[in-house]
C-alpha cells in the first residue's frame, strides 16, 4: 500500500543520502558490501500482469466470501475463510463474479493511489516502474501495491508531488464509491458469531452517513461489499499518510518541514504504542516495521528549494485526508 523509492546500485535508504554522508554513516548504520538484485525479468511488464492477475484472483476469492457474509447477515470480514467457499468455486468458477464488486473497487482505489504517484514522477522525467500488486493471502486478499522509483529524487518539491498525489487519486476514488455504497447499503444488524471482526468507522464514513442516510445510526449501517472495499481503500489511506519513515506521509512532513520532521515523526512514532496497547495490537506491528526501516527521513539532494504556497494548501489537504480517514480502531474482534 507504500511506495517502494529505491536505487538499484544503493539501496532504498541510501536513495537521498550524498556521498560524503554515507561514507560517515555510523556503526550502527553499517550495511554489507552485497546487494541482492532482482532478475531482469521482475521489472518486466508481464510479470506486472501476472502480479495484477493473481492479486485480481485471490481479492475475488474475498469478494465472494464478503458477499456470502453480506447475504447472510454477518460480519463482512472472515479470519477463516471456509473450505467448502473453495470447494464450492472450485466446483464453480462462476461464483468468483460475486466477488467482483469488492475487487473491482478495492483494486480501482489502489490502482488510482499507484497511478498518482507513477503520472507525478513520469512528470518530472523520473525512471519509475509500473505497479506491484501484491496478492496475499489476507482479510482483504492482497497487501495493496507499490511503485519503484529508479532514480534520486532531486529536491523538496519533485518528493512533495510524488508523494502527495498518489493518496490524493485514491481517496478521490474511495470516496465516491463509499458514497455509492453508503447509499445501497442494508439497515439492520448482523448476526452474533464468535470471534466476529467488527471494522471501524473513519470520520469519512460517519459523516457520508449522516449526510446520505440521516435517518440511520453508524452502528447498523451494514456496508455492501463494495463500500467494505472502499472502506479498505480510506484504511490504506491513513496508513499512507502516517508521518513517519518513507511512507507517503513522511515524504510529505519531510518535503514541508526539512530537518524539523524528525521531531514530529518520533512523536508520532510513539504515539503509536498507546494506540498499540489501547485501541489495536496492528499498531504495535507497524511501529516495529518502521524502526526497523528509519523513523525519519534522509535527506533529498537539494532540500533548500521551497515549496510555495500551493504545495503547503496541499499539504494540509492532505492532513485533512489522513484525518478523515485515520481509525483508532480499525477492526475490533468481539
Amino acid at each position: 500500500m507504500g511506495d517502494r523509492l529505491a536505487n538499484p546500485q544503493l539501496g532504498p535508504a541510501a536513495l537521498f543520502e550524498p556521498a560524503e554522508l554515507a561514507l560517515r554513516r555510523p556503526w550502527w548504520r553499517w550495511r554489507p558490501a552485497w546487494r541482492f538484485r532482482a532478475p531482469a525479468w521482475v521489472s518486466s511488464f508481464p510479470f506486472h500482469l501476472a502480479l495484477l492477475a493473481t492479486t485480481l484472483l485471490t481479492t475475488l476469492i474475498v469478494g465472494a466470501q464478503i458477499a456470502l457474509n453480506y447475504a447472510a447477515h454477518r460480519s463482512a470480514f472472515d479470519l477463516d475463510l471456509s473450505w467448502s467457499l473453495l470447494r464450492s468455486l472450485g466446483q464453480h468458477p462462476s461464483l468468483l463474479l460475486d466477488g467482483l464488486p469488492f475487487s473491482g473497487t478495492l483494486l480501482g482505489i489502489l490502482l488510482a493511489h499507484e497511478l498518482g504517484h507513477y503520472l507525478a514522477a513520469r512528470a518530472y522525467g523520473l525512471r519509475v516502474s509500473y505497479p506491484y500488486f501484491i496478492p496475499a493471502p489476507t482479510l482483504i486478499g492482497t497487501m495493496g501495491a507499490f511503485i519503484r522509483i529508479r532514480e534520486p529524487i532531486p529536491n523538496r518539491r519533485v518528493l512533495f508531488d510524488v508523494a502527495v498525489a498518489g493518496p490524493i487519486a485514491g481517496f478521490i476514488v474511495a470516496l465516491p464509491a463509499l458514497s455509492f455504497a453508503i447509499l445501497h447499503s442494508r439497515a439492520g444488524s448482523v448476526a452474533s458469531i464468535p470471534d466476529m471482526i467488527i471494522p471501524g468507522h473513519p470520520l469519512a464514513l460517519a459523516l457520508l452517513a449522516h449526510w446520505l442516510r440521516p435517518g440511520v445510526s453508524l452502528g447498523r449501517l451494514v456496508l455492501t461489499p463494495s463500500g467494505c472495499a472502499a472502506w479498505v481503500g480510506l484504511f490504506a489511506t491513513a496508513l499512507n499518510l502516517l508521518p513517519i519513515s518513507q511512507l507517503d506521509g513522511g515524504h510529505v512532513l519531510y518535503a514541508v518541514l526539512e530537518r524539523r520532521h524528525r521531531f514530529f515523526a518520533r512523536v508520532f512514532w510513539l504515539t503509536l504504542l498507546p494506540l498499540g496497547y489501547f485501541c489495536w495490537a496492528g499498531w504495535f506491528f507497524w511501529a516495529a516495521m518502521i524502526a526497523l526501516i528509519r523513523i525519519g527521513h534522509p535527506p533529498v539532494r537539494f532540500p533548500a528549494l521551497q515549496l510555495g504556497r500551493f504545495r503547503h494548501a496541499l499539504a494540509v489537504f492532505a492532513l485533512l485526508i489522513f484525518i478523515l480517514c485515520f481509525m483508532p480502531t480499525p477492526f475490533s474482534v468481539r
